[in-house]
């Protein structure tokens, strides 16, 4: 790949702030940002992007202080689609801001709490993390006095919303009813579910895949859930590894675990980088708009590449995810989130105050959803300490 001198101009197809469809509420227009950096700066700001701090990733928190937790994950999505936008001459602020957003709506113990508040819900219009986070960036978030949420830039929200791709319509890769809280949302404001997101949403969805790959190829090698052997004979990191090996016999593991993933993330930005100006070659889009037209994802692996990682996916699965140290923490998890949802349900007086009075008055249903907003935002730390004060034991996650 050449080198890019900088700055270098916005692609044709590239977002671009001055041409925002705008917020909700009206503003006036801050004269040191753009609306796309005025996004990101209040994405960072809320407090929904602080608890992130103390949300499982893989491990729950107090695990390790050096496994990736759901912030550390998320800064590492928005450096990658930072660098991706770059190459491809795309609105990086944009990028960065639906990267840092994207896993906002995800509840304590990631989707361990994500599966049991769907079930808890299922009578009450569910429950999807991606869903829950337009919530808070429009809702739930309370940091201005004029409106509720972040009121976010339209470009900003149809990113967080569809960076997975289309929600409804022939394209949409899920033929699933779509989340009650996204199909309230756009009566009132259209995200246009049926079409692509920009570009800048779409690499964020693939730094994702990027991201939480090598990440957690480097926190299950350091955690011991699998071996150096194994990991030798891994699609993608396997090669990777063996080359940091050859060039640095005698540096320590973890030293090794680093430069393989470091190579193996710039290897893959490449890959994307190429493959995505193939796909833009053939569309040949002048805004916007075409790359949301489109009838085809356009940031995306090679269909190499994407084998190999499919592979590197499976192994995770049987032997990371599936590891019966974290099965037991799950198993710990799911009682924990089960437990707090049927307590506070049955007895709503038992909510802090500013919760309590909502769900006592409530139907069901509108209780069920003030109950599962609050679990939602819970940390994995604070989940834990509920479930103490309230069934006096720690149940040691």
């Amino acid at each position: 790949m050449t080198p890019l001198s900088f700055p270098a101009p916005l692609a044709p197809y590239a977002a671009r702030a001055a041409e925002t469809r705008g917020r909700v509420h009206p503003e006036p227009e801050s004269p040191t940002r753009t609306p796309f950096q005025r996004d990101r700066d209040r994405v960072i700001h809320s407090v929904a992007f602080r608890r992130l701090k103390h949300k499982t990733q893989v491990f729950i928190y107090h695990e390790g202080d050096h496994y990736r937790t759901r912030l550390t994950h998320s800064l590492e999505v928005a450096q990658i689609s930072r660098s991706l936008a770059r190459c491809l001459r795309l609105d990086e602020d944009l990028a960065e801001c639906v990267a840092l957003a994207h896993d906002l709506g995800h509840p304590p113990f990631g989707h361990t709490g994500e599966d049991v508040l769907k079930e808890c819900m299922k009578d009450y219009d569910g429950f999807d993390h991606n869903a829950h986070t337009l919530r808070l960036l429009t809702k739930l978030e309370k940091r201005h006095a004029a409106f509720d949420g972040l009121n976010l830039c339209w470009e900003t929200l149809e990113g967080v919303v569809k960076h997975n791709g289309p929600l409804v319509g022939p394209l949409a890769r899920k033929k699933e009813p779509l989340p009650a809280a996204i199909a309230d949302y756009v009566r009132g404001h259209d995200l246009q579910l049926e079409g692509f997101p920009s570009l800048e949403a779409q690499i964020a969805a693939i730094a994702d895949d990027i991201a939480y790959n090598n990440h957690d190829v480097d926190d299950g090698l350091r955690a011991g859930l699998f071996s150096f052997d194994q990991a030798r004979d891994l699609p993608l990191i396997g090669p990777a590894l063996a080359s940091v090996e050859r060039t640095y016999p005698a540096a320590p593991p973890g030293v090794k675990i680093a430069e393989a993933v470091s190579a193996l993330i710039g290897a893959m930005i490449a890959d994307v980088t190429a493959e995505t100006q193939r796909r833009l070659a053939e569309l040949s889009p002048a805004h916007a708009d075409d790359i949301r037209q489109a009838r085809l994802c356009m940031a995306d692996f090679s269909a190499g590449v994407r084998a190999e990682l499919d592979g590197l996916r499976r192994f995770l699965h049987e032997n990371m995810y599936r590891h019966y140290k974290v099965n037991r923490a799950r198993s710990q998890a799911r009682r924990i989130v089960r437990a707090l949802f049927d307590l506070f349900f049955s007895e709503p007086e038992t909510l802090p105050t500013d919760w309590q009075a909502q769900a006592v008055a409530g139907n069901p249903k509108r209780r069920a959803r003030i109950v599962c907003d609050y679990i939602a935002g819970m940390t994995d730390r604070y989940a834990i300490r509920e479930h103490e004060r309230l069934f006096g034991a720690e149940p040691g996650v």
